[in-house]
């Protein structure tokens, strides 16, 4: 049965760097529903990634740090791919730690508009240039994080950066509603343990705290927030646009955890 009704559809994935990326889990999750995955990788070394993840897949490469990259890429899937696509999804960040961590008051401006660039900008940019390649009732997917509202000094000025990723959800949704019925939505996952994430500094031990301060005392799994990514692609979500979804196994409300502050206590 084909739950989610995306079987047969075509849904572009763009963001996938190797097997433990979270494109990467929501391609397979599409694969397994039926749909026709078309993968957006950063260059061709991630291109021959994809190809050997998902042989069936068309692969294409687009650095969307240039907007002229993204309008290049729309047009090489427009002359292969004939139907409207159901949906596209953005699991795309960077934030440049080459220098290490700073006070967040130290941020390098050239750092932080790189950064909102890549990681921001370019869901709306993407948006922008394949409205004309969008179903009319199609689905925009993005990878935020589970709070923007904490300020974890090892994830640096990328929080503010994700802030700007989600309210732009709703504007999309707003001006995309005057010609069409494209959904824009986010998955917010709690901490994952993903090549990208190992990146960050300190990020193991605010993994394994994450992990502790879930109410099942188990870390959150990629393949979790892909089945969510997967859902807000489908019709099974025709009613939600503008929102983001937590995927955190209840870690946001058990920051009290008896046992957890039994440990601070000792």
């Amino acid at each position: 049965m084909d739950f989610l009704g995306l079987a047969g559809k075509t849904v572009v994935v763009f963001g996938l760097a190797n097997k433990k990326s979270v494109a990467c889990a929501i391609g397979r999750v599409l694969v397994e529903a039926g749909a026709h995955v078309v993968h957006v990788v950063r260059s061709e070394l991630r291109a021959e990634t994809a190809r050997k993840l998902f042989p069936a897949s068309l692969v294409f490469c687009c650095d969307v740090e240039d907007e002229s990259n993204i309008i290049a890429v729309r047009d090489a899937i427009a002359e292969q791919v004939q139907e409207p696509l159901a949906g596209i999804v953005h699991s795309i960040a960077f934030a440049n730690y080459s220098e290490g961590m700073r006070p967040f008051h130290e941020t390098k401006q050239q750092d932080f508009l790189q950064a909102v660039n890549i990681s921001c900008f370019s869901f709306i940019s993407i948006a922008n240039h394949f409205k004309s390649l969008l179903a009319a009732n199609g689905s925009m997917v993005t990878i935020s994080i589970s709070t923007t509202r904490m300020a974890a000094e090892n994830y640096g000025y990328m929080a503010p950066v994700k802030a700007a990723l989600e309210s732009s959800l709703c504007f999309l949704s707003k001006s995309f509603s005057a010609f069409s019925q494209v959904r824009f939505n986010a998955v917010c996952p709690g901490l994952l343990k993903t090549s990208a994430s190992a990146g960050i500094p300190g990020y193991v031990d605010s993994y394994l705290f994450a992990e502790e301060a879930t109410l099942r005392k188990k870390a959150v799994q990629t393949k979790e927030a892909a089945d969510v990514a997967a859902f807000l692609l489908s019709p099974r979500s025709s009613g939600m646009t503008g929102q983001c979804l937590v995927v955190d196994a209840g870690m946001g409300t058990n920051y009290f955890d008896h046992e957890i502050v039994s440990k601070v206590m000792r």
